[in-house]
């Protein structure tokens, strides 16, 4: 059964005839499997397939409309939440603009009544959640529901988050990372679609980096795979980092490293998007900052790419906002210290998804549990 759903969702569209012959089922077996599903509202018959002669076929779509996804993209100086529909789509989108600091006990309260209204003043209020997917900067712990390692978000680490969520909904919260949500939106729907090796880098207030490798996102045994930000380089010396080491990349390349040295330099700035803002008025500073941030992380991630040699390197997070700055500085020192084999061929892209991403991502984390082929074969056959 779930197998078969799967198959609906991924060809957004199929006959009886057509899931017949990719599943080798006969065609009582998929029509008694087809009903359930329709039953269930998770596949709709809405359309005819064009037909060479005869009866035309009944064609099977999956159902987006059939329920929604809450979201929530916690950042060390923003959380995005959102109502999602079953397919990732964004339905309705709020911010919440924080200063850096805010423990969980301050932060979640408002995450949660804003998804509240959320779903109060939209047309889904009264539609099924499938669940809540949370994505945190940093290394996190599903079986705990907490960050483990997250130098971004203080006093965060250890703190179970799904029992914020409990007078909610009670559907399940998944939690994850989020540079690996936003490579997971970026590859199914964005800038990596269609390629099966990818790096996804998140350049915001931290830095971090979704791996797709082999059609497959790579977590690592800790969960902790892409925090590269926390790498030694010769260009920050003995620079004290955020997360209690010196010497990171972070302390030279990262959002608040950046935010840090143009307010000792006099400027007011308080996250990575205003510094951005202050490059495009011309402000010299800020341009060679951020364009040295893109120099130093394209230093590091040489090791990466000459490692996983992927198709595509993806760009994302706030410094999108000054591409070209940060791309020219990353492209020197990648091309420079990478092998020509690994970079013959490499694609770099701007991620296409911007502010959407997260939330998409977080969204398809949730489907990917909630709606997989197992999750449907115990949907089903529940009474």
């Amino acid at each position: 059964m779930g197998e078969l759903y799967a198959l609906i969702r991924d060809k957004r569209g199929a006959t009886r005839a057509e899931l017949g012959k990719l599943t080798g089922l006969s065609r009582t077996a998929v029509t008694a499997r087809v009903r359930e599903l329709t039953a269930r509202g998770l596949v709709v018959e809405d359309a005819q397939a064009p037909s060479s002669g005869g009866r035309p076929a009944t064609l099977l779509r999956f159902n987006a409309a059939a329920g929604v996804v809450l979201t929530a993209a916690v950042g060390g100086s923003r959380t995005r939440l959102a109502v999602c529909d079953l397919a990732g789509d964004v339905l309705g989108a709020a911010d919440i603009d924080r200063e850096p600091g805010f423990g969980p006990e301050d932060l979640m309260p408002d995450v949660v009544a804003c998804l509240q209204d959320l779903l109060v003043g939209s047309r889904h209020r009264g539609e099924q959640v499938f669940g809540i997917g949370l994505s945190l900067p940093g290394t996190v712990d599903q079986k705990r529901g907490s960050s483990v390692d997250t130098p971004v978000l203080s006093g965060w680490d250890g703190v179970p988050l799904f029992p914020y969520f409990r007078e909610l909904t009670s559907a399940p919260v998944i939690l994850g990372n989020d540079a690996n949500v936003i490579a997971l939106a970026e590859w199914r729907a964005g800038a990596g679609r269609g390629f099966g090796d990818l790096l996804v880098l998140k350049a915001s207030t931290g830095l971090g980096a979704g791996i797709i490798s082999g059609g497959m996102l790579q977590r690592g045994a800790q969960r902790a795979a892409g925090e590269f930000g926390h790498n030694k380089t010769a260009a920050a010396a003995d620079r004290p980092c955020r997360c209690g080491d010196v010497g990171c990349l972070e302390t030279v390349a990262a959002g608040w490293a950046l935010v840090q040295e143009l307010r000792d330099e006099g400027r007011t700035v308080h996250n990575l998007r205003e510094v951005v803002a202050l490059a495009h008025t011309g402000d010299a500073l800020a341009r060679r900052l951020i364009r040295d941030s893109g120099r130093y992380v394209g230093e590091v991630l040489a090791g990466a790419v000459n490692l996983l040699n992927p198709e595509a390197l993806v760009v994302g997070g706030d410094i999108c906002g000054a591409y070209d700055i940060f791309v020219a500085g990353l492209r020197e020192t990648l091309y420079g210290n990478a092998t020509t084999l690994a970079t013959k061929n490499l694609q770099i892209l701007p991620a296409y998804l911007g502010d959407r991403s997260g939330s998409m991502g977080s969204a398809m984390m949730v489907l990917d549990n909630v709606l997989g082929p197992a999750a449907v074969d115990a949907l089903v056959t529940t009474p």
